[in-house]
C-alpha cells in the first residue's frame, strides 16, 4: 500500500518522464482514490493491460482493420462500455475500476483502448473532443478511423465528430480538434472530471482537493487551480494552509491582473482572520 507522500512523490516522478506512461498515471490517480490499491493492484492493472493486448491480432492492417479488431475484442467480448449513470460515480474515472467494471465515462474507457492498443503496435491516438473523448486510428491528418469507446467502439466519420462537437460547444469541428491528445493532457482532462463530480458534492471536498493537487504536481497546469487548493483548504479548516495558498496565487497573477490579485489577497487576510 502507498502513503500519500510515496504516492505524490511518484505521480510527479511519473509525469517528468520523456515518455509519460499514461496507464501508470491513471492508475496512480486511482491510488489516491482508492487506500487499497497498492503496487501490487497497480501491476495487476497492468497486467490486465497485457493480457488484453495479446488477444488483440497481430497486425490487423489497415486503420479500420484495427479499429474494428480492437471494437471486437473490447466492446463486443469484453463488454467495455458507457451509461449516463456512469457519470455519476467516481470509480468512473478511476482505471483499475474501469478495467473491473467494464463501464466508465468515455475518456477512462478511451485510455483502455489506447493502451490495449498501443501495447498490441496498433498506430493509436486519442482524440480530445470537447464533451467526449474518442480513439483514432491511423494517421491524424491522412487514412484514420475514429471509433467510440463509451459506445462499445461504434465506428465515427468525421461528420460524426462534428456533430459531438457542435453538440457541445454549438461550434464547428476544427482540425485542431482532431489532433492526437498528449498522455499529460489526458491525466489533467480526468482530474478536472474528478474535480468536477466532486465539486456538485459538497461533502466530498476531499476527493477535490487530491484532485486538485495532483493537479497541480503536473508540470504544465491552469494556475487558478492554486486558488481553489486555497479555497477548499480554507473550506475544511485549514485557514493558515489556504490563506498561504491564494496569496501565491496573487503573487503569480499580479501582474497580468492587479485588481483580481488584490481581491484574492483580501480573501487570504479573511481566512488569517478565522484564526484568531
Amino acid at each position: 500500500m502507498y502513503d500519500t507522500t510515496d504516492r505524490r512523490r511518484r505521480f510527479a516522478e511519473a509525469a517528468r518522464e520523456e515518455r509519460p506512461d499514461l496507464a501508470l498515471l491513471c492508475l496512480l490517480v486511482g491510488a489516491e482514490a482508492d487506500a487499497e490499491l497498492g503496487e501490487a493492484g497497480v501491476d495487476a492493472a497492468q497486467i490486465e493491460l497485457d493480457r488484453l493486448a495479446g488477444l488483440l491480432p497481430f497486425a490487423p492492417g489497415s486503420p479500420q482493420a484495427w479499429a474494428s479488431a480492437t471494437a471486437a475484442l473490447l466492446g463486443e467480448e469484453c463488454g467495455f462500455h458507457g451509461t449516463p449513470a456512469d457519470y455519476r460515480r467516481l470509480d468512473s474515472s478511476l482505471l483499475h475500476e474501469v478495467l473491473r467494471r467494464r463501464r466508465g465515462l468515455p475518456i477512462l474507457l478511451s485510455v483502455v483502448w489506447l493502451e490495449v492498443a498501443r501495447r498490441a503496435g496498433a498506430p493509436v491516438y486519442g482524440v480530445a473532443l470537447p464533451g467526449h473523448f474518442v480513439v483514432g486510428f491511423g494517421d491524424p491528418t491522412g487514412a484514420h478511423a475514429l471509433v467510440d469507446p463509451f459506445d462499445g467502439g461504434r465506428p465515427l466519420t468525421d461528420e460524426d465528430a462534428g456533430l459531438l462537437v457542435a453538440g457541445a460547444t454549438g461550434a464547428p469541428l476544427s482540425p485542431a480538434l482532431l489532433a492526437p491528445a498528449e498522455p499529460l493532457e489526458i491525466v489533467l482532462r480526468v482530474l478536472n472530471n474528478i474535480r468536477a463530480w466532486a465539486a456538485a458534492r459538497p461533502e466530498r471536498t476531499d476527493v477535490q482537493l487530491w484532485a486538485v493537487e495532483l493537479s497541480l504536481l503536473l508540470p504544465s497546469h491552469p494556475a487558478r487551480l492554486r486558488y481553489e487548493r486555497g479555497q477548499l483548504l480554507v473550506q475544511r479548516g485549514d485557514f493558515r494552509g489556504g490563506a498561504a495558498e491564494m496569496e501565491r496565487y496573487a503573487d503569480i497573477v499580479a501582474a497580468m491582473e492587479p485588481s483580481s490579485a488584490e481581491s484574492v489577497r483580501r480573501q487570504a487576510r479573511s481566512a488569517r482572520a478565522l484564526l484568531n
